[in-house]
């Protein structure tokens, strides 16, 4: 028996609706997998609500709000008025504390990076690099407390430090008691102690470097600066641009160094962002003024953090 197809049957056969329990089964099955897939994400998107974004928004509310810390009944929204009295005349959080904050973050960063280039470039071409380079990270393993006390009694007018300065003929240095020197002076701890991370992560950079370069160079007749400056230098541009953002957002952060060291003193001449937030909200008890001054911060982060990847970007390297 001949099976003839009719043009009417031939356009069922060839209809999408006739595919339609073998769509409707596969959608069934995208459903349950994506189901699936955020019952597994629950735990972490849960975690990120609770001590991300609730934090993030009651500290946008606290921003706009005048609280005494206590009683979540007595917020009394205020508009703009936290921010506006942080740059209001007489107000010190522009000056000099936000600019005590940025001379800090860029202070250690300049120092940071220069150390950990040279001492990195050193250790490349030594024996027992992994001796060398625990040696150098144990400041970074050691609590910021202990740091900040030895570093404290270094500068003492009896300390090490002064007692160098006094074997080569010069006077002694009131370190953390001198507004003009108090601020440099923690700036080349915060270097010191995050050099040991840095180093690490320019290691692995030197090591990416293929050997045949430097090979190519030597034959050419390139000396050592010339190496560095021309092959070196370009090639870690990628790790550069890590430890110079890394650090930066670290020392625009930094809080617990300066409070042991100098507590933000003399005056106000150590005093930065984050010391200023914890006085606001702990000492005085004005959680709006602290949280305005977070955003503020967040903000220059930001801003700051957008430019870093522009000028790299700019110059050829991709982040």
């Amino acid at each position: 028996m001949v099976n003839v197809l009719t043009p009417e049957t031939t356009e069922r056969a060839h209809s999408p609706w006739s595919a339609g329990p073998a769509v409707d089964g596969r959608s069934r099955t995208r459903r349950r997998q994506a189901v699936v897939a955020y019952l597994f994400l629950a735990p972490t998107l849960l975690f990120f609500a609770v001590f991300l974004i609730l934090p993030l928004g009651f500290a946008l509310l606290l921003s706009m709000s005048r609280w005494s810390g206590f009683d979540l009944g007595d917020i009394d929204p205020v508009g703009l008025d936290n921010i506006t009295h942080l740059f209001a005349d007489g107000s010190t959080f522009l000056a000099p504390i936000l600019t005590n904050t940025l001379l800090f973050a860029l202070g250690t960063v300049a120092l940071s990076l220069a150390g950990s280039v040279l001492v990195a470039t050193c250790i490349d071409k030594l024996r027992f690099q992994g001796l060398w380079r625990t040696l150098y990270f144990l400041p970074i393993v050691t609590t910021v407390v202990a740091v900040g006390n030895v570093w404290k009694y270094m500068y003492e007018p009896g300390g090490l430090v002064n007692g160098v300065l006094n074997a080569l003929g010069l006077g002694s240095v009131a370190f953390l008691q001198d507004p003009d020197t108090a601020l440099p002076s923690v700036v080349v701890v915060q270097a010191w102690a995050s050099v040991g991370s840095a180093i690490l992560i320019l290691t692995a950079g030197l090591k990416s470097i293929p050997e045949s370069y430097y090979e190519a160079a030597a034959l050419d007749g390139a000396g050592p600066v010339t190496v560095f400056w021309k092959i070196t230098l370009p090639l870690l541009r990628p790790s550069l641009l890590f430890v110079s953002i890394t650090q930066f957002l670290t020392g625009l952060q930094s809080f617990a160094l300066i409070i042991v060291m100098t507590k933000g003193g003399p005056g106000d001449a150590t005093n930065v962002a984050a010391l200023e937030m914890y006085r606001q909200a702990f000492s005085y008890g004005d959680w709006g003024a602290a949280s305005a001054a977070a955003f503020v911060l967040f903000v220059v982060v930001l801003a700051v953090t957008l430019v870093q990847l522009w000028i790299f970007r700019r110059r050829g390297e991709e982040a």
